[in-house]
């Protein structure tokens, strides 16, 4: 099976306004009761890359955008990540969508594992396990789902009992829903559709409305693309994106949210 990963670091962080590095290569210690608890502190993107690495995924495009040369420079051609890297530029700067539809020249015919290079989240395994779980339901896009202690902030996620996914909220200011997505795979159904999705939507293109990942995932239920979610671990996850998320993520003490 070819399994490409792609990884988005092309965002401003302009919410952590005044760090020293990219969000992404920012050194983050593993915290107590976690799942990460008792390793070596690294960069907060190489949680990631590790668990790409144990699910046997060898190799990753990383969409960068002009200014963020620091993070090609940390991360070289990705060995010290046990994954082969290559780079690209971001082209239209109007959300993550964009920044992933980068790389859908050299992923036609691959299975895609989507991760977010500033998140810390769940066990080793959880694209080993979702990747087979893609497989055995035959699903256009599978979802990792998380519990979720802050579901203004994420994509919450409705699921019927056989695991489909019915419904994705983004960003809801009051929910009885407790899953969201942070990690996902899809097949070349799905990668088509996000391209074709993206050039016909003109309006958000020129910068006029943002657009989410979940967006466009929605948007492919609508359309009948197959997609289901399994959940893959027993904890949050933690996204440094904010200034008091990366406060609980290098604080040395208390458990991993």
């Amino acid at each position: 099976m070819n399994i490409i990963g792609v990884v988005p670091m092309a965002g401003r962080a302009t919410r952590l306004a005044g760090l020293p590095c990219s969000k992404e290569i920012h050194p983050v210690e593993p915290r107590k009761g976690g799942y990460h608890a008792g390793k070596q502190p690294r960069v907060v993107c190489e949680y990631l890359f590790e668990k790409m690495h144990k699910a046997g995924i060898t190799r990753a495009y990383v969409v960068l955008r002009e200014g963020k040369w620091d993070i090609p420079t940390y991360l070289g051609d990705g060995s010290r990540a046990g994954l082969h890297l290559a780079y690209l530029m971001m082209g239209l700067p109007y959300g993550t969508p964009y920044s992933v539809d980068q790389a859908y020249p050299f992923l036609q015919q691959a299975i895609v594992a989507l991760g977010f290079p500033d998140m810390i989240l769940g066990p080793e395994n959880i694209f080993g396990k979702l990747l087979e779980y893609q497989r055995l339901n035959h699903a256009d896009v599978a979802l990792g789902l998380f519990p979720v202690d802050r579901p203004e902030k994420v994509d919450m996620v409705e699921l019927s009992r056989d695991g489909k996914v019915e419904r994705i909220v983004i960003k809801p200011q009051y929910t009885d829903l407790q899953l969201t997505w942070g990690v996902a795979v899809w097949t070349p159904v799905f990668s088509r559709y996000m391209h074709d999705f993206l050039a016909s939507h003109q309006k958000i293109a020129r910068g006029e409305q943002e657009l989410f990942m979940g967006d466009i995932v929605q948007a492919a239920i609508k359309e009948g693309l197959s997609v289901y979610g399994l959940q893959v671990s027993e904890l949050p996850f933690i996204d440094i994106g904010t200034p008091d998320d990366l406060e609980r993520a290098s604080s040395p003490s208390g458990e991993l949210r």
